[in-house]
């Protein structure tokens, strides 16, 4: 009889033990969403006002160097390696002359060639997006215009 209780609580510790692993862990996003088609937007010459447009405001402006804006981007996904993004634009007056760190990193799995499902999951979600403007959705509302009494 003790030996069935030793093995029930063996079992039941194992069982709280393993289920450590289903608990689900939440993605961390620190500072500025850097995302390279936001990169690939930004030309030399732009405004500050366009370039605010297309990034969002910096995370870091010096008071002392006003030409000078920082995006720093960190996310830690639920498993996995956390990535690291920092790009730095410099402004000569109004103009965007020089920007840093807007290169994809060699490392960064992300913006790897997606797969074919995703390019076909994709490719339907465009088709759908373009058919959905231009079927008629019926309301199963008939409206009747008003009758004027006839004297």
């Amino acid at each position: 009889m003790r030996v069935l209780i030793q093995l029930a609580f063996l079992v039941m510790l194992g069982t709280s033990v393993s289920a450590c692993a289903i608990v689900y862990k939440l993605p961390t996003r620190q500072g500025n969403v850097i995302d390279q088609k936001q990169l690939d937007k930004l030309k030399l010459g732009m405004t500050r006002q366009q370039v605010n447009y297309v990034m969002g405001t910096p995370i870091a402006q010096s008071p002392f160097d006003e030409n000078r804006w920082d995006y720093v981007g960190y996310y830690k996904p639920a498993r996995g390696k956390p990535s690291s993004r920092n790009v730095t634009l410099y402004f000569d007056g109004d103009s965007l002359t020089r920007m840093v760190g807007v290169e994809t990193p060699e490392n960064d799995k992300s913006a790897a060639a997606p797969d074919a499902k995703t390019i076909y999951r994709e490719q339907k979600k465009d088709e759908n997006d373009a058919t959905r403007g231009t079927d008629p959705i019926p309301s199963g509302v008939v409206i009747t215009p008003p009758t004027t009494p006839t004297p």
